[in-house]
């Protein structure tokens, strides 16, 4: 049992990889497509920043993932592995065809498939998926609201100024906000893993002792070891970085300047960081797709790729249903082999 606990963890590591290599995108496709930094050193600089979310901050939404979505009683390795899986393939799909689709919503709806085949409708627990679906729907809005007050702000603030100065300060602006969109990334997302390691080895009666730092399962504080190596995958996916996908919303959704990226960058992970203290696990894809439409609309509608908006919330709408169908077959499958 310990070994394939052991594989199943590194499984769960393979998909934080996968979540950096999708959700690079979110961190640096605006300072790519600004030019504020090159490709790699936008990398560089998101990873680095990935990681130090490691360090000083509370793990609400590990929480939310590991104890508030699937009752105890029906989760075992079997339902993690079958989980992660499907997650993993529906991740791998849509980076390959530059979707940006929200990683987080591909593992949750993997969990809510596998448990659901696993204990029927009693094994979810609604409240809390109703939450986390309720921000499906406004973690977007949320971001174009944001987006787009913070160019309308900025625009009044800086309407004396010469596009050449305005332009020379917000390529250094966009270094910070930057860093705080990837710093809230690291966070929110990182934690999602965490979250479903410390679920499976809760499952095992004899490994609850790995969970917390203490060796007490009922202590609020996760194992070191599984926050560093969460948020030391997650850095690495997204320094090998999604390219097609950071091609998506760095150039097809609208043209961007040093200005448009740092409102877009700051909305969306202000309200990460925001969500992310209450254990709510918003979608960072979807909070920087929102203000990255945000700040494109109020240049003009028309400098807005609409049509583009549509086939990437077909994917988002997808997700859910895609990523549970898939694990809940792997469960089956598993439950059948294993």
């Amino acid at each position: 049992m310990v070994t394939y606990v052991i594989i199943i963890i590194i499984v769960a590591l393979l998909f934080d990889f996968s979540n950096g290599l999708n959700d690079a995108a979110n961190s640096i496709a605006t300072i790519v497509a600004t030019r504020v930094l090159s490709p790699r050193a936008a990398v560089l600089w998101a990873a680095f920043f990935n990681f130090v979310a490691a360090f000083g901050f509370e793990t609400h939404v590990a929480r939310t993932i590991g104890t508030g979505l699937i009752d105890s009683t029906v989760v075992s390795p079997n339902l993690v592995l079958a989980a992660l899986a499907g997650a993993i393939i529906w991740t791998v799909v849509c980076t390959w065809q530059g979707l940006p689709i929200s990683v987080s919503h591909a593992l949750i709806g993997a969990m809510a498939g596998a448990a659901l085949v696993a204990g029927g409708v009693a094994a979810l627990i609604w409240s809390k998926i109703g939450v986390v679906a309720l921000f499906i729907a406004f973690s977007p809005l949320i971001g174009l609201g944001l987006g787009a007050l913070n160019m309308v702000v900025t625009l009044w603030i800086c309407r004396n100024c010469t596009p050449r100065g305005v332009d020379g300060i917000f390529r250094a602006l966009q270094l910070v906000s930057a860093a705080v969109y990837s710093l809230s990334h690291g966070l929110n997302d990182a934690q999602k893993t965490m979250g479903i390691i410390f679920a499976l080895l809760m499952s095992v009666p004899a490994l609850q002792s790995w969970a917390t730092h203490d060796g007490n399962p009922g202590s609020t504080h996760l194992a070191w070891w599984i926050i560093l190596s969460c948020h030391g995958a997650i850095a690495l996916g997204t320094y090998l970085g999604g390219w097609k996908v950071v091609h998506t919303l760095g150039d097809r959704v609208t043209k961007l300047r040093p200005v448009d990226g740092f409102c877009a960058e700051t909305g969306g992970g202000v309200t990460i960081l925001a969500l992310s203290q209450f254990g709510i696990p918003v979608s960072t894809t979807h909070t920087i797709t929102g203000s990255i439409f945000g700040v494109g609309a109020v240049r003009r509608m028309s400098a807005v790729r609409w049509g583009l908006g549509y086939e990437i919330v077909g994917a988002w709408v997808l997700t859910l249903p895609a990523s549970a169908t898939i694990a809940g077959a792997l469960y089956w499958l598993i439950s059948q082999l294993v």
